[in-house]
């Protein structure tokens, strides 16, 4: 009996040990992605929840946006500035026509539109290249 409680004990213990040893490594996948050279992705959270089509009956728009960078100084770049890139973000969303959205087009020159301000808005304030690649609509719903 007492053996096993030594042998429970130390099995427990070595599991404590292999889960604290691993958490650092959590803790460092955009350094380890960034080292290996892959691509980071990074949430624009909140989900962007806007109204848009001008005069008339509220429509609401709810966008959920995620960017592509390509390296840690660009990830960094975009956490850093992220209330001015949401502010872009939500008027350029609140500005946009029912017709517009409805196409496939439409949503792909919206994107491309989101893509070139977050891109604006790091090289204004940084006065260097963004290191922003790409931007993606994770969800997209319209309620009119």
């Amino acid at each position: 009996m007492v053996l096993d409680m030594l042998v429970l004990r130390t099995f427990t213990l070595s599991l404590l040990v292999a889960f604290i040893a691993a958490l650092p490594a959590h803790a460092q996948d955009d350094e380890a992605e960034a080292a290996t050279g892959q691509a980071l992705y990074i949430p624009l959270l909140p989900p962007f929840v806007v109204n848009y089509g001008g005069v008339g009956r509220l429509r609401y728009l709810k966008a959920e946006l995620t960017v592509r960078v390509g390296d840690i100084s660009a990830a960094q770049s975009v956490r850093h500035h992220m209330p001015a890139i949401r502010d872009k973000i939500v008027t350029l969303l609140s500005q946009q026509e029912e017709l517009v959205i409805d196409t496939q087009e439409g949503k792909e020159q919206l994107r491309q539109d989101a893509l070139k301000e977050i891109r604006q808005v790091i090289e204004l304030e940084q006065g260097s290249e963004s290191g922003v690649v790409d931007l993606f609509f994770d969800n997209f719903i319209v309620q009119r």
